[in-house]
């Protein structure tokens, strides 16, 4: 009886650390463009329907927002640590030395 009782006693605590991997749906692609501008000589950089991180070109200057989702903008190329977010329909400077953004 002990032994199904300590079984029982780990499932449980096994299920509750797994649930929110289990429940959390992934992150949905937004629908609408993020547009980057670098400098005047350079084209724009446009990001069609974007989804998980994408990493920012070197000389980003300013990022503008034209999906149905925050984006955020990260210091690194992995989208970890501090960010910006920038709502839907505004823009933002890119901080100096910013590496990606992602779908908030």
């Amino acid at each position: 009886m002990r032994h199904s009782a300590r079984l029982a006693a780990l499932t449980l605590v096994l299920a509750s650390a797994t649930a929110p991997f289990v429940a959390a749906a992934p992150a949905r692609a937004a629908t609408g463009r993020v547009v980057v501008f670098q400098v005047e000589a350079l084209p724009l950089e446009i990001y069609d329907d974007p989804g998980g991180c994408t990493k920012l070109p070197l000389a980003a200057h300013v990022l503008n927002n034209q999906t149905d989702q925050a984006v955020r903008i990260y210091g690194d190329p992995f989208c970890l640590g501090s960010s910006v977010t920038v709502r839907p329909g505004y823009g933002s400077h890119v901080p100096a030395g910013a590496g990606s953004f992602s779908v908030a």
